[in-house]
């Protein structure tokens, strides 16, 4: 079962898991009214695998495995396989509108980048390497789902996690016995925890010191593990009519908190455990950076591309799009749209073998220019909704469905914009005060602005790490030599 359908992922979640939303627990997570549609939009996703537009973009046969697999898992070696990965990452982002950070190529793409380092992993003993090259591999031939969880609870940031009042909240190893691990703890923020097949946990930001060896462990578990719980946030999902919530009824992908109540973790689900020294090393020297962040850069683009689009149509609607002041702040949108698209085709084009393991790497550098640039352009494009939107995005109806009241000749006349009929406008409207205006819309300006980690942090990571410094500061000692 390599590559699975929509139903059969829907099917593997009735699984006895521990999930709690509003103090209740959830019975089943396939059904529950604020999850449910965000199941259904994921479960399209794999149907999508399936539909013969897109099969042989979406899967590939994978000698390796000897069946089919879906294309995040592949291993790339060639510049053709990068541009196919990026076109299957663009394909599940539009269906989703680029608004589902978390969908399943996205952890798929990073475990593959960490097995792809099994060198790595040897250096704390071959059985760790054997496992995260196992686990891989048991993930793609099954097509599952992942969740991962990386931070900790927000607690005294003074101290660190062994010195905090109660050093049992960071999740950590309390026991280890024959059969693995045994950990307790917390981890937040786990996006899509109550409908994931498995949770990856590993700690971020890899800053671990000295005490903290307890804490710095890489593993997966199912999610149905025992003691293992699930702790929902607020839904900002909107059930209901579509065409009145038109992304937040689909696509809201539901915040965690994960509680790990002395939770066994078997050997072979444990990639790295209790050693600071390679927790510290394992986001940069895995790689799995240019990886995931081939993907991310390309959700983003596909997101931002989608709002730009809403704009352009705003300001028909307003019989606007011709003003000079409205073509430049459209073409700056353009702009930011483009320099992320760019990343990941300078990335593809700048592409490097690496020597251990063969693999074609996406340029690191051209991708982390739009990961520091994106939670810059993404609320500057919101910010251009609710410019162009004004008042506009509040007067709305209450449900596009009074359009069939007694009242709609008259929201007819008051609603209908240049070129564009009332309804028609509203539901423009709507669409856009989902993007700028609801909490799924905040959540996801939020999302975009912290998911790769705050933003002074990376782009000191860029400057500290930025491999084409010297190329450039050779060119400048060169010339002031010449003077």
């Amino acid at each position: 079962m390599a590559v699975r359908t929509g139903q059969q992922f829907i099917a593997g979640l009735r699984d006895g898991r521990e999930v709690w939303y509003n103090g209740e627990r959830v019975n089943d997570v396939t059904c529950f009214p604020q999850f449910a549609a965000s199941v259904a939009s994921l479960a399209n996703l794999y149907d999508l695998q399936h539909d013969e537009r897109y099969r042989d973009t979406l899967t590939v046969e994978s000698a390796e495995f000897g069946e089919r697999i879906g294309r995040a898992f592949e291993m790339p070696r060639t510049h053709e396989q990068l541009q196919l990965k990026r076109e299957a990452y663009t394909i599940l982002a539009r269906s989703t509108c680029g608004m589902m950070g978390r969908s399943p190529d996205f952890l798929n793409v990073m475990l593959a980048a960490l097995a792809a380092k099994r060198s790595f992993f040897a250096e704390l003993s071959s059985e760790r390497a054997d496992a995260i090259v196992n686990y891989y591999q048991f993930v793609a031939r099954n097509d599952l789902f992942l969740t991962h969880a990386l931070l900790d609870p927000q607690l005294d940031k003074s101290k660190l996690r062994h010195e905090q009042s109660d050093p049992a909240i960071c999740l950590r190893v309390i026991d280890r016995t024959a059969e693995g691990l045994i950990v307790h703890g917390i981890k937040r923020i786990a996006t899509a925890a109550p409908y994931a097949d498995e949770i990856l946990v590993w700690p971020f930001p890899p800053s671990f010191q000295p005490g903290e060896e307890a804490h710095a462990n890489v593993f997966a578990i199912p999610m149905n593990t025992p003691g293992l719980k699930v702790l929902c946030r607020p839904s900002f999902a909107n059930p209901g009519a579509r065409h009145d919530h038109p992304l937040s009824s689909q696509f809201d992908e539901m915040d965690a908190t994960v509680i790990f109540d002395h939770v066994l973790v078997p050997w072979d689900r444990v990639f790295l455990h209790e050693n600071i020294v390679l927790l510290n090393r394992m986001y940069r020297e895995t790689r799995m950076r240019e990886l995931t962040a081939h993907q991310t850069n390309t959700r983003l683009e596909v997101k931002l591309g989608f709002v730009y689009a809403v704009l352009v149509r705003m300001a028909e609607a307003a019989g606007v799009v011709a003003r000079p002041e409205i073509m430049e702040l459209l073409g700056e949108a353009v702009a930011c749209v483009e320099v992320v698209r760019s990343t990941t085709r300078s990335a593809e084009q700048q592409a490097s073998v690496d020597g251990e393991n063969g693999l074609l790497y996406p340029d690191l550098f051209a991708l982390q220019a739009g990961r520091a640039l994106g939670p810059v352009f993404y609320p500057k494009l919101i910010g251009m909704l609710r410019r162009l939107g004004g008042g506009g995005l509040i007067q709305l109806p209450v449900s596009l469905s009074e359009f069939n009241a007694p009242i709609s000749a008259d929201l007819e006349r008051s609603l209908r914009g240049s070129g564009i009929g009332g309804q028609d406008k509203a539901q423009l409207f709507k669409l856009a005060w989902d993007l700028c205006g609801t909490e799924f819309g905040a959540r996801h300006e939020l999302y975009e602005m912290n998911y790769a980690g705050e933003r002074g942090a990376l782009l000191a990571g860029v400057q500290r790490e930025y491999g084409r410094k010297q190329y450039y500061l050779d060119h400048l000692d060169h010339f002031m030599e010449s003077l």
